[in-house]
This record gives C-alpha cells, sequence and structure tokens, in this order.
C-alpha cells in the first residue's frame, strides 16, 4: 500500500478526522501519526460496526484454530509458508496482511515473520502465506506456527472479556467497512466504568464494554486519569498505548 507518510510524521490534528474515514486505505494499516502537540495515532480498519467516539477498542479476536500450525519444509531464504493446514475456522482473504507468523516450536522457534498476502479459505482449509521477510532458520515438519493478525486491521469494541490487544480510544465516528485514524497515546476522553480518581491507574473495563476502568493487577495499564471522572461519563486519560 502506497502511502504520503515518511519518516517521523507530524500533524496539525483534525484534518485527520471527520467524513466517515476512507473508503480505501490511503496508508497502510497500522501506520503511525504524532501530533504536534505528542498525541500518537494508528490507521486501522473498522468492522463490523462504526466506530464510536470516546470508546475503547482492541484488535481482532485470535483465533486459536490458528495457532500451533504444523510448518511444512522452509529453506533459509524462502518467502513463501506453504501448505498450512488451519483448524476448524474460516480464514478471509488476507485476514492476516501485516500480521505475523510467530514461529512457536523449534527449529526456528522465536522469529516473526512479517506476512505480505495468502487467500481465503474455509474451515480446515489448507493454505500458503507469502512473506514480507525472508526465513531465516530453515523450518521443518516439526516447526510450529502461530498466525497472528495486525491488530489495527478489524478493530472491535473491547468486550468486557478481551480476545484481542487493545490499541486505542476512537477519535470520531469511522463507518464499519471503512479506515481511519484511532487514538493510542495522549489525553483524549474515553468512558468510565465506575467512578475514577484523578491520577488513577486505567485498565480496560471488565463489565462495560468500550469503558476503562481504575485498573487491577490482573489487566493491562493503558494509561491514567487526567481528571475525577464520574460513573458512566466520560473524562480525561492520558493513554500510554504507543
Amino acid at each position: 500500500m502506497a502511502t504520503n507518510l515518511s519518516g517521523p510524521v507530524l500533524v496539525a490534528g483534525r484534518p485527520l478526522f471527520g467524513a466517515g474515514g476512507d473508503t480505501v486505505p490511503q496508508h497502510p494499516v497500522g501506520a503511525r501519526v504524532e501530533a504536534n502537540d505528542g498525541r500518537v495515532y494508528r490507521y486501522c480498519f473498522v468492522t463490523p460496526t462504526a466506530m464510536v467516539a470516546g470508546q475503547l477498542y482492541q484488535g481482532p479476536a485470535q483465533k486459536t484454530t490458528h495457532q500451533d500450525l504444523t510448518a511444512t519444509a522452509a529453506a533459509i531464504g524462502d518467502t513463501t509458508l506453504s501448505s498450512l493446514v488451519l483448524g476448524a475456522t474460516v480464514i478471509q482473504l488476507n485476514e492476516y496482511a501485516g500480521g505475523q507468523a510467530v514461529i512457536s516450536v523449534t527449529p526456528g522457534v522465536g522469529y516473526s515473520y512479517r506476512i505480505k498476502s495468502h487467500l481465503g479459505g474455509a474451515a480446515s482449509a489448507t493454505i500458503s502465506f507469502t512473506l514480507e521477510d525472508a526465513v531465516e532458520v530453515a523450518l521443518t515438519a516439526t516447526s510450529r506456527i502461530d498466525l497472528v493478525h495486525n491488530p489495527y486491521n478489524g478493530v472491535i469494541v473491547n468486550p468486557t472479556t478481551r480476545t484481542g490487544p487493545v490499541v486505542g480510544v476512537a477519535v470520531d465516528v469511522i463507518t464499519a467497512g471503512n479506515y481511519g485514524w484511532i487514538q493510542s497515546q495522549g489525553p483524549i476522553g474515553v468512558l468510565a466504568d465506575g467512578t475514577i480518581a484523578v491520577g488513577n491507574n486505567v485498565s480496560a473495563s471488565t463489565g462495560v464494554a468500550g469503558a476503562v476502568a481504575v485498573a487491577t493487577t490482573a489487566t493491562a495499564l493503558l494509561g491514567w486519569a487526567c481528571t475525577g471522572i464520574a460513573d458512566t461519563e466520560y473524562g480525561s486519560v492520558y493513554l500510554t498505548l504507543d
């Protein structure tokens, strides 16, 4: 995907947003820009419902049936992972584009390769994956592979039981099926579950979808409250995701 972004990018703010987002991508999904006040945004694809300003979002839900896959032989320098037999879940065309193939069992363990493209298929399909990166350690049938989504490719409202990584807070309305920017760093208004005092660390709520709550040790820290926030209201949180 061509983009007019290059090097460290500073933007002024509001011209990035509005109009329901882009119907066709204008930048690579996951592209990062920084505003001149320090706020950071990521370019994302929104599905299956429209993005709601002030709500917390996560990446696409992991598919555990697309993990621990048996590899076929791949030599050093290869840029294809051939004929991976998936588990009993459908795979969409280029669903994992921009994501990673993580080698979870030796040989080749610990290496991660960025996925360029792949076909779609039915449950239990056999699919080959074209890589952006060349294989660095030869793989065999003993190797195992986890497919990992680009976290910005198909963002959804953060559920009460998370199924993917938290990526940011919606700045504006983006129509379902469109592309646009989500904020990952800096102050932004966000929905609160429970009363949050100024300075409290916050994490994703486990009681209200799309909300933050006072941080607990069981959930990842997302930032801190810039002001006190009343339960069910929206208030300023300084995000530290990026």
